[in-house]
């Protein structure tokens, strides 16, 4: 059992490491094609490029850790069932829970890792990326508008913005703090910014939306203004106007940071909801890894076909089909149906659970 046990560790680890270096070549070059451009048509200096593309590799690896993990397992255990080395070993009454057991242990671990790399190590890759690159190609004030973070470069004005396409925009929130006094909130369905030349300051032209006005007679109270065309004047802070300030977005920050931002939100009464939503992505991504082994694990017991390329061909199938209800998950989160964790969870809980249906099967010889 140990010597069978160090035998399909080894070669999945082997194979491990080749999905890694295939996967992560793979969604290098794309990025290689971006950042040449930096070099050639924008001036950027060779280091300069050179470190934003050591800054990318952590981030791709957040991904291709997962699906070589996946592609691992596939390809060693659908090479073991085609060989009918399966059917031998449960012949011989070996228990197949125990031989995969130090599987699980190791997708365990690499999920551990990628908790690490999700919430330290990446954070600051992405925010130090991004800071290079907005040095790079600041060249107005309006360049520190990011989409997907809570901006508060605007003084007395925090601006949620979910697109941005240029200078147009899309799903507007903005959150007007005042001492005092309740905050007013301004909702628009999408919009537009402009630039006001020698200012310190963008002018907005919000599309579709409501605005909170104050009541002349109450402050206190607001009441419900339907617009289809609204301007609104916001000043940059001296640092936002210079480029040397960067609000950092949800994926920027690490658990602690999320969650005193959640806290700070929630004393203005404003929706914290994308912060959540990638809390609970964070963890959710970390745990792929130990899913696709499992779910790697009973497809290749079950698929009985050992060529590599059919392997590889069903582990792209079960990445996709992942990434698509995670994507979708996200989608329902964000638009706040509940309960969130849930939906986020969702490919995780459905993988595992086909996972474990398949893997009974095959020890039961039903595979």
């Amino acid at each position: 059992m140990k010597i069978l046990k160090r035998y399909i560790l080894k070669r999945v680890s082997s194979m491990f490491f080749l999905s890694l270096f295939i996967f992560t070549f793979a969604l290098v070059a794309g990025n290689i094609i971006k950042l040449t451009d930096l070099v050639v048509n924008r001036g950027v200096s060779v280091a300069l490029v050179g470190k934003l593309f050591l800054l990318i590799v952590p981030f791709l690896l957040s991904y291709t850790i997962p699906m070589s993990a996946l592609s691992a397992t596939l390809v060693v255990f659908g090479r073991l069932s085609s060989d009918n080395e399966i059917t031998a070993i449960r012949a011989h009454g070996i228990n197949l829970y125990k031989l995969s057991m130090p599987l699980i242990i190791a997708g365990l671990i690499l999920s551990l890792f990628s908790i690490v790399l999700n919430n330290q190590i990446l954070p600051e890759m992405h925010f130090a990326t991004r800071k290079i690159i907005r040095n790079i190609g600041i060249k107005k004030p309006t360049a520190y508008l990011e989409a997907g973070t809570f901006i508060k470069g605007f003084k007395g004005y925090i601006v949620f913005i979910r697109e941005i396409d240029k200078n147009k925009l899309k799903g507007i929130r903005i959150y007007q703090l005042r001492k005092n006094l309740p905050t007013r909130t301004i909702i628009a369905r999408s919009g537009e910014f402009i630039t006001l030349k020698n200012q310190n300051a963008v002018k907005l032209k919000l599309i579709n939306g409501t605005s909170d006005e104050p009541n002349p007679k109450n402050p206190l109270r607001f009441y419900k203004l339907n617009f289809k065309t609204y301007y609104l004047t916001l000043d940059l802070g001296d640092e936002a106007a210079s480029g040397h300030y960067i609000e950092k977005k949800p994926k920027e920050m690490n658990f602690q940071e999320i969650r005193r931002e959640i806290k700070k939100l929630g004393r203005h009464h404003i929706d914290a909801l994308p912060l959540i939503v990638e809390f609970n992505r964070k963890i959710s991504l970390s745990f792929a890894s130990l899913v696709f082994i499992i779910i790697g694990i009973s497809l290749g017991i079950s698929t009985r076909r050992g060529e590599k390329s059919v392997q590889f061909a069903i582990a792209l199938g079960v990445i996709v089909v992942y990434y698509l209800l995670m994507a979708g998950g996200m989608a329902l989160s964000l638009r706040g149906v509940q309960p969130i964790g849930l939906w986020i969870h969702l490919p995780n809980i459905i993988f595992t659970i086909v996972g474990i249906i398949l893997f009974n099967n095959a020890v039961e010889g039903r595979g």
